[in-house]
């Protein structure tokens, strides 16, 4: 009995010290992206509650694969987390090269933000709602463009979902990033888009641009007055740009519920909250077994999308 409630207290203790030293929060992208503004929003307010630094290490490139794979071979000892976005579902289908299995590889911490994405259209398109928008594109099929940026983002799996779902009205045109996309979009070369809402809330203030639904499964606190797609006349389409935080594999319990306790009280404080609207994005702050849901559902309708449409990836 000695000796069992020894190896209890040694237990507790390990527990309790746990972090003893700085953690590591990859960001699969370059400095200045969204994940990266949410990564460095979060980790002060994480170091506060851990009492440990959280040192942001960005490991862009391979659209996430590389600094992901990176996390997947991490030790599983709560010391490596990681930020992850719906690449991550989409690239799990649409990569069949994976060095990682998504499923198996990682330890879901929490799905901690939604970023908002708009639909907008270019003025000279008449429609004001989404019901507005599929009558015109199947008036004229094949007459509007949408601009995507790259294969696999929220923007082509975005359009690609409603042309499924409307009967493949509208010809995606790809760009090399939103800000290509956005500038056909300003020019007329394209019509439509479902674009991230900071990229182009200074063009719909402006007029340049017309929002005319946001495309979350509700109405975001960022653009209350937005209906959503399901709303105006297209149930069921739902794209956001989410992020999530992972940590290895078999990453232990205590250190998951302690970085979700973390996380939870960074969302929690009054300047991020602001700071997530400004940006457009909406707190979610799930459970580690509420966001393995979500992470399986998101792998599931994403990998029905691109087998369905035979999207490729970009060489």
């Amino acid at each position: 009995m000695a000796g069992a409630g020894m190896a209890l207290a040694a237990g507790l203790a390990l527990a309790q010290a746990y972090p003893e030293r700085p953690v590591r929060l990859i960001v699969p992208y370059p400095p200045g992206g969204g994940s990266d503004v949410v990564a460095r929003l979060l980790a002060p307010k994480m170091s506060e509650e851990l009492g440990q630094p959280v040192v942001i290490d960005n490991r862009a490139g391979a659209a996430t694969i590389i600094g992901l794979d990176m996390l997947a071979k991490s030790p599983p000892n709560g010391y490596t987390l990681g930020i992850a976005t719906s690449t991550l579902a989409v690239n799990s289908t649409l990569n069949r090269n994976l060095p990682f299995n998504t499923a198996r590889d990682f330890t879901p911490i929490m799905h901690a933000a939604d970023g908002l994405y708009v639909l907008v259209v270019h003025p000279s398109v008449p429609a004001k709602s989404v019901g507005e928008l599929v009558a015109l594109a199947k008036s004229a099929p094949g007459k509007l463009n949408g601009a995507i940026a790259g294969s696999g983002t929220p923007m082509h799996m975005g359009l690609v979902q409603f042309n499924s779902m409307v009967g493949g009205r509208i010809t995606a045109v790809i760009y090399k990033g939103a800000g290509p996309a956005l500038t056909s979009l300003l020019g007329g070369e394209t019509q439509m888009a479902i674009i991230s809402m900071p990229t182009v809330v200074t063009q719909i203030q402006s007029g340049k641009l017309r929002a005319i639904a946001v495309t979350g499964a509700r109405r975001s606190a960022a653009a209350p007055d937005l209906p959503t797609a399901t709303e105006t006349g297209l149930p069921g389409f739902v794209v956001t740009g989410w992020y999530g935080f992972l940590g290895p594999a078999k990453t232990g319990a205590t250190a998951v519920n302690r970085l979700n306790a973390a996380l939870r009280y960074a969302l929690a404080q009054p300047d991020v909250k602001k700071r997530l609207l400004e940006f457009g994005a909406d707190t979610v702050a799930s459970t580690p077994a509420e966001f393995a849901t979500f992470l399986r559902a998101e792998i599931a309708k994403w990998g029905k999308v691109v087998r369905e449409a035979n999207i490729q990836p970009e060489s």
